[in-house]
């Protein structure tokens, strides 16, 4: 069955692919969520719903603070007055006004032999890792995977959003990270880590500071599995297997609540709202046209309730799900993000 989608919104965005392609988008709890779209040598921060009704002006600007250096993700506080940059030797806050407010130095992500690791020449040093920051949604914590400062392994680090203070670190003992992400959770509490490490593997975790310890847990000792979103009521979560090969569906402590392995996936997927997953397959890997769809599943079971149809007939790129009834593409050629949802049954229509 092939379910139409409705055109809701279209605008011209530059750069607009990292939110579809990358994670430019930051999902905050029930409010709109952020694009955090580089330009130059600063960070522009804008309400997705703003930019998708027109809007082109940012809500906040950031310096960014290491010009060159172009990994990590980096994050924006709820009322966007200081931004979170992961850098490759540092983690640093910094207001609109590009004042250093902290920073928390760690290891070197891709150090050189004789680099004196001076100064804020944070790009000098060879290689494509990086870590990831991620201000939690009550502007109260930020969560960091770095480096240790020894460099001998990673870690997972909860600091306090006022000064960087560290209140707690996870060792990351197994970790040899290319890259990672942060997911966090809508009950405001839970944070999860998802760790990419090439051909070696994926490692997945979840962690809690309830302010005075860190309970964390995870799902590594079976399984290669990317956290990819977590439900907006219920709080359940999808991962995906390392090559596709099936989507998952799981209660907060790792248990397994569905699962789907009809058809080899593409790394992006999420709940649409609370009743709808959207998922990609042949996207990814420029399959022929008539094997490149988006489909809905079942949010609670995973089955597949259709194949998504859009009025062009052609797919921009994979999807990325907004939560709230809708989800985003983005036509490279055309630089032009679209915003879908469902269009509504027809009266009397079972």
């Amino acid at each position: 069955m092939s379910i139409t989608a409705q055109l809701l919104a279209s605008v011209r965005l530059p750069g607009g692919s990292a939110l579809v392609n990358g994670f430019a988008f930051e999902a905050r709890g029930e409010g709109p969520g952020r694009a955090l779209l580089p330009n130059g040598h600063e960070l522009e921060v804008y309400d997705l719903d703003d930019v998708l009704a027109g809007e082109r002006a940012p809500v906040a600007v950031f310096p960014v603070p290491w010009p060159g250096w172009d990994r990590g993700v980096d994050s924006v506080s709820p009322d966007a007055t200081f931004a979170v940059f992961s850098g490759q030797r540092a983690v640093r806050a910094v207001d609109a006004g590009g004042a250093t407010l902290w920073e928390y130095r760690h290891g070197c992500w891709g150090p050189e032999l004789d680099h004196p690791h001076t100064g804020d020449e944070q790009q000098v040093c060879r290689g494509l890792e990086h870590g990831s920051s991620r201000v939690s949604d009550d502007g109260r914590l930020v969560w960091a995977h770095v480096v240790n400062q020894e460099g001998d392994g990673e870690c997972w680090v909860v600091l306090d959003a006022r000064d960087g203070r560290e209140f707690a670190r996870l060792p990351l003992e197994d970790s040899a990270a290319a890259g990672s992400h942060h997911v966090s959770h809508p009950d405001g509490v839970h944070m999860g880590l998802s760790i990419g490490m090439g051909q070696d593997g994926i490692l997945l975790y979840w962690g809690r500071w309830d302010g005075e310890a860190l309970t964390s847990w995870d799902l590594n000792e079976t399984e290669d599995r990317i956290l990819m979103d977590v439900h907006p009521a219920h709080g359940g979560f999808l991962t995906m297997a390392h090559y596709g090969d099936d989507l998952r569906l799981h209660a907060l402590d790792g248990t397994v609540l569905a699962e789907q392995d009809e058809l080899s996936w593409d790394w992006a997927c999420g709940f649409v709202d609370a009743d709808h997953v959207i998922v990609s397959s042949g996207v990814e890997y420029g399959a022929d046209d008539e094997d490149r769809r988006h489909w809905l599943l079942d949010a609670r079971t995973l089955e597949i309730r259709g194949s998504v149809g859009y009025p062009s007939g052609a797919l921009d790129s994979m999807p990325r799900p907004l939560g709230d009834g809708s989800w985003i593409t983005y036509d490279e050629a055309g630089e032009t993000l679209r915003r879908w949802g469902l269009t509504p049954p027809a009266p009397g229509a079972s």
